[in-house]
């Protein structure tokens, strides 16, 4: 290649900056990519973006390296630019990275929609958040009932979770069950494609963005993006839904790109309303009036059902929260230890002392997770792990808070009570009076 070529790098989490090469740096001639790096999803390094994906101008590939070695890649590499390119950390995170690129000598890049969004030819409703774990996928649900209560063919395209073969995951489209085990899902994607499935809906996801827009089109009157994490949308949306935590209050300003998908969002949806703190829910709403005056604001709650409450009531229950929630959306419980609480479990047994493998790293990991085991499954190993680690937690029930039947992937020997959510507007507007008039 080129000498003259700027020397670059993907600060990655296998998902964002796959998408960033693909839309700004395959074909530019500008630029050279020596390397992705990757951190928060287990077993995503040590791999290669196939020369099949990366284009003709990289027959090798490109590697993906670990992010603790950046200094070390920058320098090794002769980088002069690193492109920051994943989701839902603390601007202090995004700065101490800024930091240490500089400090190796080499630039440090954020990337905007406009030279990331791609843009359909059918109209695109997009649901982000300002943190993972404020109630996307609810949210997402309801807007898609909304949607097709209208008439309309809703295809959902949902953020990347490409943690296998890239090759084999480039378009992946989900119409069945069976799709699933054939693509060999993980928890985390489960979790996100099985409630579209039920309603009947169509996913698409995977590697390359602009390949699964034009597929997804042929099939839709509206393209529904489902974000992940706090991630911006990668379709320029025509209406965009942003979903707050008033369980978090003032982490809509201080989590990227959270805080930018506020500012952008032309309806914001404050969830949770009806477990949060009253002054929390009002200083969420304060922050949205500075950071986006003109946003429409939807006041809602998420409430949870289980199908036995009784069962619970007495119980020393052991809790599965959904993982990225727990993990690097810093929450210490989620719908699971709510539903303990409120239907009189007697004790939540901390699960840490029976952790196996895996599981006792992911604890390590993220210290501040309180008595809830994240459901962590991102590959045959990690299943077995928080499959050993259920079934050696010495308790009478397992309340499961991740959003799938969890027992159709692992044996659960305890007696388990499945935790659901929707989500319900309160007040007005509500988002069915908003999409309506939009597209009805």
């Amino acid at each position: 290649m080129a000498k003259n070529r700027q020397r670059v790098i993907i600060l990655g989490a296998a998902g964002r900056d796959f998408h960033n090469f693909n839309v700004y740096f395959r074909a530019n001639p500008n630029f050279e990519v020596a390397a992705f790096t990757a951190t928060q999803i287990p077993n995503i390094e040590g791999r290669l973006y196939p020369p099949e994906l990366a284009g003709e101008g990289y027959p090798q590939g490109i590697p993906i390296l670990s992010e603790d070695d950046l200094e070390d890649i920058i320098r090794d590499r002769d980088v002069d630019v690193a492109v920051f390119s994943y989701s839902d950390v603390s601007h202090e995170y995004v700065m101490h990275l800024a930091s240490r690129t500089a400090a190796a000598g080499a630039d440090f890049w954020l990337l905007g929609g406009k030279r990331t969004m791609l843009e359909s030819n059918k109209p695109v409703v997009a649901i982000t958040a300002a943190r993972t774990g404020c109630g996307k996928s609810q949210t997402t649900r309801h807007v898609t009932d909304i949607l097709q209560a209208l008439g309309k063919k809703v295809v959902v395209v949902r953020h990347p979770m490409p943690y296998g073969d890239l090759r084999k995951q480039a378009v992946q489209r989900f119409a069945t069950y069976d799709a699933l085990d054939r693509h060999e899902c993980t928890i985390e994607e489960r979790e996100e494609y099985e409630p579209h499935l039920d309603r009947g809906l169509v996913v698409y996801a995977g590697v390359d963005y602009e390949a699964i827009l034009r597929r997804a089109e042929e099939e839709a009157d509206i393209v529904l993006w489902d974000g992940g994490n706090n991630d911006l949308p990668f379709f320029r949306p025509d209406v965009q839904i942003t979903v707050a935590d008033p369980h978090r209050p003032g982490h809509e300003m201080r989590y990227w790109p959270g805080e930018a998908n506020v500012r952008m969002a032309d309806v914001i949806v404050i969830n949770k309303i009806d477990t949060a703190d009253f002054d929390n829910v009002q200083r969420v709403r304060r922050n949205i009036e500075r950071l986006n005056p003109d946003a429409v604001v939807v006041d809602a709650a998420s409430p949870i059902f289980v199908d036995d409450p009784a069962a619970i009531r007495g119980k020393r229950v052991l809790v599965v929260e959904d993982g990225p929630t727990l993990t690097h959306g810093g929450m210490a419980y989620g719908a699971g230890v709510i539903a303990a609480k409120r239907f009189g479990a007697a004790e939540i047994v901390d699960p840490r002392p029976w952790a196996a493998a895996s599981i006792v790293e992911t604890y390590a990991k993220y210290p501040e997770t309180g008595p809830a085991l994240p459901a962590m499954g991102y590959g045959e190993a990690q299943l077995r792990d928080l499959q050993a680690t259920i079934n050696q937690v010495p308790c009478d029930l397992v309340i499961v808070g991740t959003p799938i039947d969890l027992a159709r992937v692992i044996d659960i020997q305890h007696p388990s009570q499945r935790v659901r959510y929707e989500l319900q507007p309160i007040g007005q507007p509500t988002l069915a009076a908003i999409l309506e008039e939009r597209f009805g």
